[in-house]
């Protein structure tokens, strides 16, 4: 008989980029078999977002929701079958001005329902590239407790790190 190919079950990913901003326009350089959900609150940027998914025919498509709308949240990550991964890349700190330890609740709701997370955090500058005093330490000291961190590294002047349940 023919060999069979064997799939690897992380061929189909389904990435949530939560607080997107406009990373939806990277997404033409992310590579294999991957599904794109960017989440964002500002309706324009969702737009044009969606205006650029939608002009380069890619799996990909930009909702716009409140990271503070935690249960739709949820339930949108719920609903895809294959395995996922949630980027949060440079959000914590906007939540956590908005409202203290607002990330804490966020991780302990998605991290269980997902395979992964990555945040991302700046540790330098971006003019003169100088190093950031704060160093998130509660923030650090909440995932090592919480979760199983996966890879911690620094690139470009922002941390980063993946983690699971």
């Amino acid at each position: 008989p023919p060999a069979q190919k064997v799939q690897s079950p992380y061929q189909k990913i389904t990435i949530f980029d939560l607080g997107a901003g406009i990373n939806g326009f990277s997404y033409r350089y992310i590579k294999g078999k991957i599904k794109y959900t960017a989440v964002e609150a500002m309706g324009q940027l969702v737009d044009l977002m969606n205006k650029y998914f939608d002009a380069e025919e890619l799996n990909a498509r930009a909702i716009q929701m409140s990271l503070f709308e935690l249960e739709k949240l949820k339930e949108l990550i719920k609903k895809e079958n294959s395995n996922s991964v949630v980027f949060l890349f440079k959000a914590l700190d906007s939540l956590e001005m908005m409202q203290r330890d607002y990330s804490k609740t966020l991780l302990k709701e998605i991290v269980p329902i997902v395979d992964k997370v990555v945040v991302s955090f700046a540790v330098r500058s971006i003019g003169s590239r100088q190093r950031f005093r704060a160093n998130r330490k509660w923030l650090l000291d909440f995932i090592k407790e919480n979760f199983k961190i996966k890879d911690d590294f620094e690139l470009g002047g922002e941390r980063y790190i993946v983690f699971s349940k």
